[in-house]
């Protein structure tokens, strides 16, 4: 079944994209803001961000270059501030400066209470965690709350909502590298942008048969988890390869502990065999075919 199409509003505030952005969507209550850290004092006028909400603190890490990210709820104050003025406290703090923009989510009906935002908050970290694209760096789980089977229902359609807004806005946080289901052999199997691709050779390094599996997705190629990596490198190899290979997870029988992204197939291939190669040629289908037979259709 085909997914219908979204409509979806972008209203850029200062008349930049790298402005602040409100964003909604058709028949949905929810409203976003995606606001950068040096605009916050140009939001006190907005109504519905002295609501409550759930925030998004997006940064990088200083020590590792790794996108970081802060999620948190805001309820509204006895003296009638809000979200607004929770991130606000945020730009304050000085364990908190690794970050340059805040996303907010709150509702146009101010429909969100207690519950609703704690359940937010802690599907969001859930979600962002399985996705495994930033570091999470709350400090401790967010409890989910009691909510009904209604609620729940109602909540997890705004979340549904939520990855949209957050996908469009250029922030991967709840989207895993690739997609757990397993693929389907088919006739356009080779017309599909998420394809299983293999690698396999015997190193003149180690001895060892060195196997590898990619996935190629619209955003690169994805070097799986489980596949085996030389782990020595040869004078080849291009500079930020090896640096890449020094900061993944792998183990000591040489396997690969996560699924790591490249932009190219020729750096996918390099990151597993530790040397320069093309990884046009490299990489193959279940049947043999290489990546350039089939992109020479």
């Amino acid at each position: 079944m085909n997914t219908r199409g979204k409509s979806i509003n972008l209203f850029l505030m200062d008349g930049t994209p790298t402005g602040r952005i409100k964003v909604t969507l058709a028949n949905w209550t929810g409203v976003s803001y995606k606001i950068p850290r040096t605009e916050l004092e140009n939001c006190k006028g907005i109504p519905v961000l002295k609501q409550s909400g759930v925030y998004f603190l997006f940064g990088t890490s200083d020590d590792t270059g790794e996108n970081v990210v802060y999620i948190g709820q805001a309820g509204v104050r006895r003296n009638g501030e809000g979200i607004l003025f929770r991130v606000q406290e945020h730009k304050r703090n000085p364990e908190k400066d690794y970050w340059t923009e805040a996303v907010v989510f709150t509702t146009s009906n101010n429909s969100f209470g207690p519950t609703e935002i704690s359940y937010l908050e802690n599907r969001f970290c859930w979600l962002a965690t399985e996705a495994k694209r930033y570091i999470v760096k709350n400090g401790n789980d967010p409890t989910s709350g009691n909510i009904t089977e209604e609620k729940e229902s109602e909540l997890e359609e705004f979340i549904d909502y939520a990855k949209i807004v957050m996908g469009t806005l250029g922030h991967k946080v709840f989207e895993k590298l690739t997609d757990s289901t397993p693929l389907v052999e088919s006739v356009n199997i080779y017309q599909n942008s998420d394809l299983l691709l293999y690698l396999k050779r015997k190193s003149k390094k180690s001895g060892q048969v060195i196997e590898a599996q990619c996935k190629r997705t619209s955003e690169g190629f994805v070097v799986l988890k489980g596949s085996h990596i030389e782990t020595i490198d040869s004078e080849s190899i291009p500079p930020g390869i090896k640096e890449r290979r020094q900061n993944v997870k792998i183990n000591e029988n040489e396997i690969l502990e996560e699924d790591v992204l490249f932009r190219s197939p020729s750096y996918a291939a390099a990151f597993v065999i530790g040397g320069k190669t093309n990884g046009l040629m490299d990489w193959k289908t279940v049947d043999g075919k290489t990546l350039k037979e089939l992109e020479s259709r």
